[in-house]
């Protein structure tokens, strides 16, 4: 099978780290082609998705004593072909946040896969509508207290009401962007304005959980089934797990 990845650029990528690479290492292993692209080099040409690819090979890293070992040289790529996505098996979105306009671009360029001859993961659809942080306002029951604003008066509000808060930007990933807040701050103001872009764009508040110190669970499933799980704990003097 062909699979296409769109991927950041691979000198960006963490081969010990990054789970677009691990998934390219499977498919490869599983004896499937694999081809990059970027999400700036995809184009619609006659009603049809088109990327300009390139084929992968990949060195996979090795695991040594618990820690992932990485050869200096490990990926090779080959020639790159401007070929019509619906050529692939399956199309992998791997494209980091944060989410912006040309990253939205790209998903609406991915709906002109027909969907009867290529599977598209995720859906393009499901990404513009499952945003990472906002999709999780659903489940009220099992999230901290949580607002979503671009006011600095209701986030101040909020931050006074709770004494300690998080803020975290929509679009972000890893970590970026996240602060501490507390509303005795001097910084208040000015940390709210620039994570808010002077008001023009909301960020998500929520109430600090002093277990955080214990770690940031993470359980991944497959299937509905629980297959493995992280604990990302926070080091040193760093809030952030």
């Amino acid at each position: 099978m062909k699979f296409a990845f769109i991927i950041d650029p691979l000198p960006k990528l963490d081969p010990g780290h990054d789970t677009s690479v691990a998934l390219m290492e499977a498919a490869q292993e599983l004896g499937h082609q694999v081809w990059v692209t970027q999400a700036q080099q995809l184009s619609v040409i006659q009603g049809q998705a088109w990327g300009l690819l390139e084929p992968v090979q990949l060195t996979p890293a090795k695991l040594d004593d618990g820690h992932w070992v990485v050869s200096e040289q490990w990926y090779q790529t080959g020639k790159a072909l401007l070929k019509p996505l619906e050529e692939m098996d399956a199309v992998w979105m791997r494209t980091d946040p944060p989410v912006t306009i040309p990253y939205l671009y790209a998903t609406y360029i991915l709906d002109y896969i027909n969907p009867d001859k290529t599977l598209v993961i995720n859906s393009p659809t499901g990404i513009r509508t499952a945003n990472e942080k906002m999709y999780a306002l659903q489940f009220q029951e099992v999230i901290p207290q949580t607002i979503v604003s671009q006011e600095k008066s209701v986030i101040r509000q909020f931050v006074e009401e709770k004494e300690t808060a998080v803020l975290k930007p929509l679009g972000g990933k890893a970590g970026e962007g996240i602060i501490f807040l507390q509303p005795s701050d001097r910084n208040f103001n000015s940390l709210v304005e620039i994570s808010t872009k002077q008001g023009s764009e909301p960020v998500m508040v929520q109430a600090y959980l002093p277990a955080a110190k214990d770690g940031d669970k993470r359980i991944i499933l497959l299937n509905g089934e629980p297959i493995g799980a992280v604990n990302r704990i926070p080091t040193g003097k760093e809030f952030r797990g």
